[in-house]
């Protein structure tokens, strides 16, 4: 029962303001904040990887922090695993885990944790990668165990015994760039061969970064609309915790 062996802090931590981490705050803003309404108690699983919660720190609620690696943890945060947490049956009305789900393994294990700690009638958000096929190296790297379709995950929540409210994938509009990076990756020589530490995003020059950012207003726009959007490279969920799986 492990979380990725070798793999740390996340990147964002020494560069919040990459373009993908500044829309994928936006995009799960769009699509989920509307299931954190009135939820006050509060778990942010994978709590390094800051920026993409940050609009859960609206100041209304009391929220715990946890991490399996320490260095993006502020004042309040918790080391320890999303496998076993280090917290009472129903301490929370609502947890989020923003791509830490792949992470971990067993999912199932990792699944009936969120439902432990869960209130009855709790929220769940999620975020997870997308499509098997798209696996490369650079999953190795970031210590992935395994990438979603959005069935896929509406599947593993309901057998965890949650309700999916919402399901879509995210980054629709820069979608060819990501099938472009990922033909390049698979042709070059396969760089990582297990997890490593902190993985080094693709640096983009900045015209491009301010060009994909542009792009992903578009699916921030729809998804804030309630549109689904039909593929992308991650998934996003919002669930309700509707009593222990069979």
């Amino acid at each position: 029962m492990t979380d990725a062996g070798g793999h740390g802090g996340s990147p964002s931590i020494a560069q919040p303001d990459y373009w993908w981490y500044v829309a994928r705050t936006d995009l799960l803003h769009a699509a989920l904040s509307s299931y954190a309404e009135g939820r006050t108690t509060v778990l942010d699983i994978g709590s390094a990887d800051g920026p993409s919660a940050g609009w859960l720190h609206d100041g209304t609620r009391h929220l715990a922090s946890l991490d399996i690696d320490p260095r993006g943890l502020g004042r309040n945060g918790v080391c320890g695993s999303a496998l076993s947490l280090p917290f009472a049956d129903g301490s929370f009305d609502m947890v989020s885990a923003f791509d830490v789900i792949e992470h971990c393994d067993p999912e199932a294990d990792a699944l009936a944790e969120v439902a432990r700690v869960l209130q009855p009638g709790g929220t769940f958000l999620m975020a997870v990668p997308a499509y098997q096929w798209a696996w490369t190296d650079f999953d190795v790297a970031n210590g992935h165990f395994r990438r979603y379709t959005k069935r896929r995950a509406v599947t593993a929540l309901e057998r965890a015994g949650f309700r999916v409210e919402r399901a879509t994938y995210g980054f629709t509009s820069v979608f060819p760039g990501f099938l472009a990076e990922r033909l390049a990756r698979r042709l070059k020589e396969r760089k990582h061969t297990s997890a490593v530490d902190v993985v080094d995003v693709p640096q983009v020059p900045r015209a491009l970064h301010h060009a994909l950012l542009a792009a992903t207003k578009v699916d921030e726009a729809l998804l804030r609309r309630r549109v689904d959007l039909p593929f992308g490279s991650s998934v996003f969920v919002a669930a309700t915790k509707i009593g222990n799986p069979a």
